[in-house]
């Protein structure tokens, strides 16, 4: 049986204060999985736990049980700090640490060895092939005789912690079981709600699932566009789980679709009250007072749609300025901005800023839907009829989920709805929003 090899990293791209970023998924993509096939193992990730700084019960389980550890410590991060004492304190050897080169990790002694690997300015992979081969001469050879760990290399005197006794076998089942569950809902997403809810059942009590099988359920409940399921596995999660940033907001997302505005807007305040406010949180937030400010408006209450409406657009400017990366909160600042009466004049100076967020975001890493759906809107709010058609080519081609194309129609639609009020030409608008529904 191929070695099990963990690895613990966070996802996306991340940037240390005042330096230079790293796609950590592109790191994940070139160079680490790569060189864990060439070196001959299987693997298991903790990605998700990194990214929403989970230790529960099942992350002991894989940083102890697997025979290798990979652990990122680029960025400081505090899950793979907290799992890289947890490996060196019961794991004599098979661990090992990466960090960007030229950003050094954040011990200042000579006790651990790390591997590093090169980026570019923009956080990419710059040596992928060299790196990959040198991680896996790396992992081939970690578990030859000897002590990697500084602490039970210090301790000699104390027996090693036999970990054979911990049902190594049962382990790797469920580590096989988990990879398995992921490609199943993947293949369920494309058949539709009912072929998700069936993984579900045959997952069972998933409070006591994988963490990052049941964050796959409830993305792919959010997928299907069924948002009473995903209220309802919340409820089924473990409270650790449940309570989650990322979950949260997710069942705040779901909530404010099947009508809860008011709970979504609580929990979506309660989240920035105990975290801080973030692009995603504000993000959200401004998009229940966006659909409040569009039934205020369909209910004839103009009061009420003038004040949501402004509401909604200086929210998602703070979602913008929480994190000047993320143009999402931007263009919808933008689009509603654009729709007010008369149109709100910071539009003309947050346009050309959101417009550079998403090209950096693009040169940084592999563009996707929203940053040819940012660029598309970004390219309709300028009146650039040439360059949104050409957006819209490339968006349509990058459309991975329907409600995706759905979602900028909608914008469009608003858009147009303002400037045909004020006699402005539409024709154009209504093409694209309908190549976008298309789509969807």
């Amino acid at each position: 049986m191929m070695p099990l090899c963990f690895v613990l990293m966070p996802c996306g791209t991340l940037a240390a204060e005042g330096g230079n970023p790293t796609d950590f998924d592109a790191v994940f993509e070139e160079i680490i999985a790569p060189a864990i096939r060439d070196a001959g193992f299987s693997m298991v990730t903790g990605r998700e736990d990194a990214a929403g700084g989970l230790v529960n019960a099942s992350l002991l389980e894989r940083l102890l049980l697997c025979d290798y550890g990979i652990i990122d410590v680029t960025g400081e991060n505090a899950t793979a700090l907290f799992g890289l004492g947890a490996r060196h304190a019961w794991r004599p050897h098979g661990t090992v640490l990466l960090h960007a080169a030229g950003r050094p990790p954040p011990f200042a002694t000579t006790l651990f060895h790390t591997q590093p690997y090169g980026l570019t300015p923009h956080g990419l992979p710059a040596r992928a092939t060299e790196d990959r081969k040198a991680l896996a001469a790396h992992l081939r050879n970690s578990l030859l005789p000897g002590i990697d760990s500084p602490i039970l290399h210090l301790l000699d005197e104390q027996p090693i912690p036999d970990i054979k006794r911990l049902k190594t076998d049962l382990f790797r089942d469920r580590a096989t079981y988990t990879e398995s569950v992921k490609e199943e809902l993947a293949s369920a997403r494309r058949q539709g709600a009912e072929a998700v809810r069936a993984v579900e059942r045959r997952l069972g009590d998933v409070a006591t699932a994988e963490t990052g099988v049941v964050i796959d359920l409830l993305l792919s409940y959010r997928s299907v566009k069924t948002w009473q399921d995903v209220i309802a596995l919340v409820g089924r999660m473990s409270p650790l789980l449940a309570g989650t940033v990322m979950v949260r907001e997710q069942y705040a997302m779901a909530l404010n679709r099947v009508g809860r505005s008011v709970d979504a807007e609580r929990e979506l305040l309660d989240v920035v009250r105990r975290h801080g406010k973030s692009s995603e949180s504000l993000g959200l937030l401004g998009r229940v007072y966006k659909d409040r400010w569009e039934a205020a408006r369909k209910a004839g209450d103009a009061a009420l749609a003038e004040d949501m409406l402004r509401k909604a657009a200086d929210t998602y400017c703070q979602g913008f300025e929480a994190d000047w990366r993320d143009a999402y909160p931007g263009v919808n600042a933008l689009t509603l901005m654009e729709v007010q009466t008369p149109p709100d004049p910071r539009r003309n100076e947050l346009l050309p800023v959101v417009r550079y967020a998403v090209e950096r975001r693009m040169a940084a890493g592999v563009p996707d839907y929203w940053d040819m759906a940012t660029l598309l809107e970004l390219a309709v709010l300028a009146g650039d009829e040439a360059a949104a058609r050409a957006a819209l080519a490339d968006a349509l081609t990058h459309v991975r989920e329907p409600w995706e194309p759905e979602s900028t129609a909608n914008n469009l639609r608003l858009i147009r709805a303002a400037r045909a009020a004020r006699g402005e030409a539409t024709a154009w608008l209504a093409e694209l929003e309908a190549g976008l529904l298309a789509r969807a």
